[in-house]
């Protein structure tokens, strides 16, 4: 900014920038803000008395008329000190004059009159000196500075509304902003410096009230106050219709005099430096009047030019509309005619895809519907996509289209179940039942084959199986934590982001109407308020009903019936009974050791090796290596831990292999060969002197670079490293069962059978018997049982004497089963809770080798319980030697793999004591066949454990007590 030249602010400035219409709009605000406030401003205008002498602040290129407002900054040290000492320093505000300043480019184009610094009517020249410091004061940007500038001999005197003072830091400048009101207008007389500021000798040059009252009664004056205040009004209408402003600017034009009026509203538009010299030298209020008439009018002209613009745009754009429609209607027309152009839109594609599709007739029907709806929409009406996305769906699904079912060959797919699943031959029995029906009647409807059993065992693989006998598509339909009906049904079309079922979106993937579908984790689903997800499978597994399945998306009937559904479950007890009803339930028990070592052998590590990227040669894993990982690393029904341990094992192989070079190893070794010049013999060794030099390339033997690494064999240091020490060991029963209290009981769970353990303690108390473990009401009741049947039958047990029949007096019993973190439940429970008690109290351990499961009945009967066969496998697991079942579940033992039952002794309650210790001198009890008196099994198995009478009847409880 020039030195001495105020930088101004002006809060009007800028309306310019948007055009007329915001020009006009923005002076029009400022109007109404001053209107309340300028009646003060004109009194105080009127009586004002300028005197003979102002300080002048220089504005550049820029016009102050009387009555604006503008807000300058004051930053060079000329200006700063004019505020100072003209209005800061002085108790009541004075005036200052603003005069107009004109760059010499500017003067060049202008004819007005201008006063040179120093110049006036008495003044004459100023000295060098004095215009060289006005030329230095008014430096500019990149202009001259030696430039000179030229000021307008007329001004307008202004006082001060706001002043503040400000430092800038860090240079300490001083700066001021001025808000400035322009009063009237002067005219300069001679100019001169006072310090670093000017400050002129002035005349004023508006009229007294005695001229313009003289003046105001002239009929041109009248004339164009009127035709002022009309084209003003009418500025101020436009504007009031867009804004809905403009109230207090009508009261302005009623009580502003007009003149004045005139200097305000020219100040407010964004005209020319010219314009705004020309309305300051306007003396004369008529020529005042005229001049800002024109202006208005100007202004006025420019808003209703910027509104018919605005108009036509707007109305092109309907016309765009409007055509958008015809074009629409043209293309219907021309389809109705067959006239189609030879480039076919989606639509069509969709409308030959949907014939494409097969559909029945009634849908075919609701699709044209649903199609002809589609064609009258616009692409951005909301409905549009939704519409188009379930016609899309319906052209997608196999209506018709079927895999191709080869001829059933049981032969190979008897082969096929037993090369990719080992064992499992009722279940396999039963697949190639159920492929024999489909050989001989393809359309019969089959039963839901539902397999069930613990992870890891197959049933997934099972149903793939299948579908490959069938020469069939598979798709899973995974229903684990499905809550909502609408994943079974879909979710109606009425509601955003809905989709269709799981099970229609299966049949849309899989692109068949016949594969073999698994409804996978069928046990696994829920129910909440958006419904049961298992009810909506009935009329999924039903054939009587699924030929017109009803998704609530499709809202269209869809045939299930060549649809042959497998699910698979962990556990039956959560599945609702109706829908177990629809289902053929075949149970897949957990492996034995034997099987696991097979199924390791043929299946698991030749696939672990193939996703590590390795072979025989590099990794070998010997079966003794592999019957170690089973004993110590997992116990459980399936495979799956023993796939993660055998890819663990892979994995510290891999990294061996990728850390060594592997190639071929070069010999060194010469072998002698016949020779032309020895006459065909081959030479003596003596006779060869020669040396074998290696192969090198940049200096490095690369003879030796080439060899094959060793295989990795497993052995147990390796197990170890890898696998860490043993989870398990073969000495866990018997550490666990080395006190009194403590039996082993046989239970099942979603897993398989496990080994679970009760522990019996007694402790001074009023009698109470506490159980902990997370049990259930039926396992809670079970121990109440027990402890009563121990109580009633003390004496016949030789557990007390007749002075000593209360066993609970002034003791509490605590039963705990470990595990705590697992929910138990169940009745199975119940003779090894009267094992553990008959222990405690007679202070004798339970063998650690037996485990033993049966529901308990108050009279002493040991009911039969089921899972019979994963609770003899998991007492092989544990080491287990003897077995002790009811006698009603001896049936079950078929079950069992012979070369289980082969390494266990099983033992049923009622064969054990009421014929072998028989033997042996020991008292029958009441025994009834078929219902096992546990009464008499543990007397007799007591007085065994106290005799120990014979080899060939070991005792049931150890032969020492606690301390021996």
């Amino acid at each position: 900014m020039a030195e001495g030249v105020a930088e101004d602010e002006d809060v009007a400035e800028g309306l310019g920038e948007g055009g007329a219409v915001a020009e006009a709009r923005e002076g029009i605000n400022n109007f109404s803000l001053k209107a309340t406030e300028y009646k003060q401003t004109v009194g105080m205008a009127e009586s004002v008395e300028l005197p003979g002498r102002l300080a002048i602040l220089p504005f550049r290129n820029k016009v102050l008329l009387p009555g604006a407002i503008i807000r300058i900054r004051c930053t060079s040290p000329s200006s700063v000190k004019l505020v100072e000492q003209e209005l800061w320093q002085r108790e009541e505000k004075g005036l200052i004059g603003i005069l107009p300043v004109r760059d010499a480019a500017a003067e060049a184009q202008s004819a007005g009159s201008t006063l040179a610094p120093g110049g006036g009517t008495n003044l004459g020249e100023r000295s060098s000196k004095n215009q060289e410091e006005t030329s230095d004061s008014h430096k500019h940007g990149g202009k001259n500075q030696q430039e000179v500038i030229h000021w307008h001999n007329k001004g307008v005197a202004a006082r001060a509304l706001h002043l503040s003072r400000g430092v800038e830091k860090p240079s300490g400048r001083v700066t001021y902003i001025v808000v400035l009101e322009g009063l009237c207008r002067f005219s300069v007389q001679e100019l001169s410096t006072r310090g670093t500021y000017y400050t002129a000798r002035i005349i004023p040059l508006d009229m007294t009230k005695v001229e313009m009252d003289q003046v105001e009664q002239d009929p041109d004056f009248i004339a164009l106050s009127r035709q002022f205040k009309a084209t003003a009004m009418e500025l101020i209408s436009v504007l009031e219709q867009k804004q809905k402003t403009g109230g207090r600017t009508k009261v302005l034009l009623e009580t502003v005099p007009v003149h004045k009026l005139a200097d305000i509203f020219v100040a407010s538009f964004e005209i020319s430096f010219e314009e705004q010299i020309s309305m300051l030298d306007s003396v004369d209020v008529k020529v005042r009047l005229s001049k800002a008439t024109e202006l208005v009018d100007r202004h006025l002209q420019s808003i209703r030019v910027a509104e018919k613009i605005t108009q036509k745009v707007e109305g092109q754009l309907s016309k765009s509309q409007k055509e958008f429609l015809l074009r629409q209607q043209m293309r219907a027309i021309k389809e109705e005619l067959g006239d189609n152009d030879d480039d076919e839109d989606d639509v069509a594609a969709l409308e030959r895809k949907m014939q494409d599709a097969g559909m029945p007739a009634n849908i075919w029907k609701h699709a044209q519907r649903e199609l002809r709806r589609l064609k009258k929409m616009q692409p951005q009406q909301p409905g549009y996509n939704s519409s188009r996305v379930y016609l899309e769906l319906l052209a997608d699904l196999p209506w018709q289209k079927a895999s191709e079912e080869r001829e059933l060959d049981l032969k190979a797919a008897k082969e096929r179940l037993d090369i990719d699943h080992y064992g499992l031959v009722k279940v396999k029995q039963r697949i190639i039942e159920y492929l024999a029906v489909r050989k001989l009647k393809p359309d019969a409807r089959g039963p839901v084959l539902c397999f069930v059993g613990p992870p890891g065992v197959g049933k997934t693989s099972l149903a793939s199986s299948i579908a490959s006998a069938l020469g069939r598509k598979f798709i899973r339909i995974s229903l684990g934590g499905v809550k909502d009906e609408a994943d079974i049904r879909g979710h109606r079309r009425t509601y955003i982001g809905s989709m269709p079922g799981r099970l229609i979106d299966g049949l849309k993937r899989v692109g068949v109407c016949n594969p073999v579908m698994l409804l996978d984790e069928i046990d696994k689903t829920g129910s909440d308020v958006r419904g049961d997800p298992a009810s909506a499978l009935l009329e999924v597994l039903d054939p009587e009903q699924n030929k017109t399945f009803n998704d609530h998306y499709l809202n269209v009937p869809f045939d299930l019936s060549k649809v042959i559904f497998v699910a698979t479950a962990n556990r039956v007890q959560p599945i609702p009974p109706p829908l177990l009803d629809r289902m053929e339930v075949i149970e897949l028990p957990g492996y034995t050791p034997e099987e696991k070592l097979r199924i390791a052998m043929r299946h698991l590590i030749p696939r672990v090796l193939d996703q590590h990227g390795l072979s025989f040669d590099f990794l070998q894993v010997p079966e003794a290596m592999v019957k170690l990982v089973i004993q110590r690393y997992t116990r459980e029904a399936g495979v799956r831990n023993l796939e993660r341990n055998l890819a663990a094992l892979a994995r510290a192989a891999a990294v061996r292999v990728a850390e060594q070079d592997q190639a071929v190893p070069l010999s060194k070794d010469v072998q002698r060969l016949a020779s032309p010049l020895l006459d065909g013999r081959l030479a003596d060794e003596a006779e060869v002197e020669m040396e074998v030099i290696p192969i090198s390339v940049n200096n490095h033997d690369i003879s030796n670079a080439f060899r094959v690494t060793s295989p990795y064999i497993v052995d147990e240091t390796m197990l170890e490293k890898v696998l860490g020490p043993p989870r398990y060991d073969d000495r866990e029963t018997a550490d666990r069962v080395a006190t009194p209290g403590v039996s082993v009981g046989l239970v099942w769970t979603a897993f398989g059978g496990e080994v679970q353990f009760v522990e019996a303690t007694a402790m001074v108390g009023k009698g109470d018997l506490h159980l902990t473990g997370q049990l259930g009401d039926v396992i809670k009741e079970s121990a109440q049982i027990a402890l009563t049947w121990v109580r009633a039958r003390a004496t016949e047990l030789k557990l007390a004497t007749v002075e000593e029949s209360n066993l609970l007096e002034g003791r509490d019993i605590h039963i705990h089963f470990p595990a705590g973190a697992v929910p138990k439940d169940g009745p199975s429970a119940g003779v090894t809770l009267v094992t553990a008690l008959v222990s405690l109290f007679s202070h004798r351990r339970v063998r650690a080798d037996t485990a033993m499961t049966g529901e308990m009945t108050l009279r002493g009967l040991v009911l039969p319980v089921g899972g019979i066969k994963d609770k003899v496998l998991a007492a092989h697991r544990y080491g287990i030697k003897r077995v002790i079942l009811p006698e009603r579940n001896l049936k079950d033992l078929v079950e069992v793999p012979s070369a289980v039952l082969s390494s266990l002794e099983v033992k049923n309650l009622e064969h054990h004591g009421y014929i072998t210790c028989k033997a042996d001198g020991g008292r029958a009890g009441p025994g009834i066949r078929g219902w096992l008196s546990l009464e008499t099994t543990l007397e007799i198995m007591t007085i065994l454990a106290a005799r120990q009478a014979s080899k060939d009847c070991p005792g049931f409880f150890s032969d020492h007590k606690v301390g021996d």
